[in-house]
């Protein structure tokens, strides 16, 4: 009788994440110059990393309600087939206009982790309209990247920065920023947008030309085909319509809240606070949850819903997604070991001085190099502009070159490996949602991401030499 070959299998993203935390642990203990990890630590990575995580892992999990209520209502697979059947053979246009349109978020507000609340949506709709979940994921990841990428006024990296240039004597030219960041983002959104549609027209025109495994293709049937997938007999009432308009307001709302309107002197929203007590814009992941805690009542009222459909549908919403909050807490738990323990600043401090004799002809490229290593210790824009620009500001300075320059480096440098990197909370939990595992992820995406950093590196060495 002959052995069946047993076929390996990437570990889960939870058993990847703790053994990079332990690796790291182990690599404090040859440092020096730092605190070293103890047991104790490495124990309590996770549970810190869901403490700092905890706004947005509970945001994720009253999405989840929320979404459990409106498929409830049957509303989302009606609209889905409605617009499958309208677009008839011309699905593909959906990816670069929601691409582009995520991207318009990325560089003006830094829209990355916002867009943990499209994608089930999407990749639902994708999936209706014979794509896999890679186009999807894609669609929404490549599209934030490009625009984060090309941060023109995003308050995370480019306000973090400027303020952390003023903290040393920088003041910053906000139009040499501008002009450079919306030249990358362009030329990086159609990079994402080719590569995207390339690959969805090979898939819709052959399913194995898709890079998903067997077993990633059964977990994406059980979760969005079945009884989940839309039904093109289905009628689409007028109760249902109204349930998806208020299901739009929603993310509108969202979308409304998060952009820092008064940093651009507009101050339409200043009296908005009756809700959460705090204005529209000036929003962040608490008031996001109380804002789709309320919808998802308002919607499941609307409709007709008894009492206990909505309190059950909003639960078995919520269980759907508690493992992408846990994914997102652990890979928190890294960064807090990296922090606790001193090795974040140690590299920091060795990169800058490693940089000191650098020409300022390779200056852009290794200080991008440098910067894509402390993206993944400091995955947070702000923190890591907080903490770097004081540094690598002065020392372009020094070198007589540009340091408005280095705030694009690190924004792009953050956006490139928040796209890559399983410290990034964000990513993991939006591959967990679409059923796809992280080594599969990799294998697609990085020709995309190769693609974009070099031409960012030449667009921003140019500048530096121009400018």
């Amino acid at each position: 009788m002959e052995k069946r070959k047993t076929q390996f299998r990437m570990p889960t993203a939870f058993t990847v994440l703790i053994l990079l935390t332990i690796v790291v642990a182990i690599i404090t203990q040859f440092i020096p110059a730092i605190t070293p990890a103890k047991v104790s630590d490495v124990v309590m990575a996770p549970i810190d990393g869901f403490a700092s995580a905890l706004g947005v892992s509970l945001f994720v999990l009253v999405l989840g309600g929320f979404l459990g209520v409106v498929m409830k209502t049957g509303s989302l697979n009606a609209g889905i087939t409605a617009v499958v059947k309208k677009l008839n053979g011309k699905e593909t246009w959906m990816i670069p206009i929601l691409m582009f349109l995520i991207s318009v978020g990325g560089t003006t507000y830094g829209m990355f982790e916002e867009t943990i609340a499209f994608y089930a949506l999407v990749t639902s709709t994708m999936v209706a309209a014979g794509f896999d979940p890679l186009i999807a994921a894609s669609t929404i990841l490549l599209g934030s990247t490009a625009g984060t990428l090309g941060a023109t006024v995003n308050p995370f990296s480019v306000s973090a920065s400027v303020d952390a240039l003023n903290s040393v004597g920088i003041e910053s030219n906000q139009t040499i920023i501008i002009l450079a960041g919306c030249v990358s983002w362009i030329v990086c959104y159609l990079i994402g947008a080719v590569f995207v549609v390339r690959y969805a027209n090979k898939v819709k025109a052959d399913r194995k030309a898709s890079l998903l495994t067997e077993d990633e293709w059964a977990s994406v049937e059980k979760e969005y085909s079945g009884d989940k997938q839309p039904d093109a007999s289905a009628d689409f009432t007028l109760r249902q319509k109204v349930v998806l308009v208020l299901f739009g307001i929603s993310f509108v709302v969202m979308i409304v809240g998060m952009i820092p309107w008064n940093s651009f002197d507009i101050h339409l929203f200043d009296h908005t606070s009756f809700l959460t007590g705090v204005n529209l814009g000036d929003w962040y992941f608490s008031e996001l949850t109380a804002w789709f805690l309320v919808m998802a009542i308002v919607i499941g009222l609307v409709y007709g819903l008894k009492e206990r459909e909505i309190v059950n549908s909003f639960l078995g919403g919520a269980g759907d997604l508690i493992g992408v909050a846990l994914v997102i807490a652990v890979s928190r738990g890294v960064s807090v070991i990296m922090s606790s323990t001193g090795l974040d600043m140690y590299i920091l401090e060795k990169a800058s001085g490693a940089l000191q004799g650098t020409s300022s002809l390779l200056f852009t490229g290794v200080s991008y190099i440098v910067y894509l290593l402390l993206s993944v210790l400091i995955p947070s824009s702000s923190g890591l502009a907080t903490v770097s620009m004081p540094i690598m500001g002065p020392l372009a300075q020094n070198l007589g070159l540009v340091p408005e320059i280095m705030v694009c480096v690190l924004s792009g440098s953050c956006a490139l490996i928040n796209c890559i990197s399983p410290t990034s909370g964000t990513l993991m939990g939006a591959i967990s949602i679409c059923r796809v595992e992280f080594s599969t992820w990799v294998r697609y995406i990085w020709k995309p991401l190769a693609a974009m950093l070099v031409v960012h590196i030449v667009i921003l060495s140019i500048g530096m030499v121009v400018l």
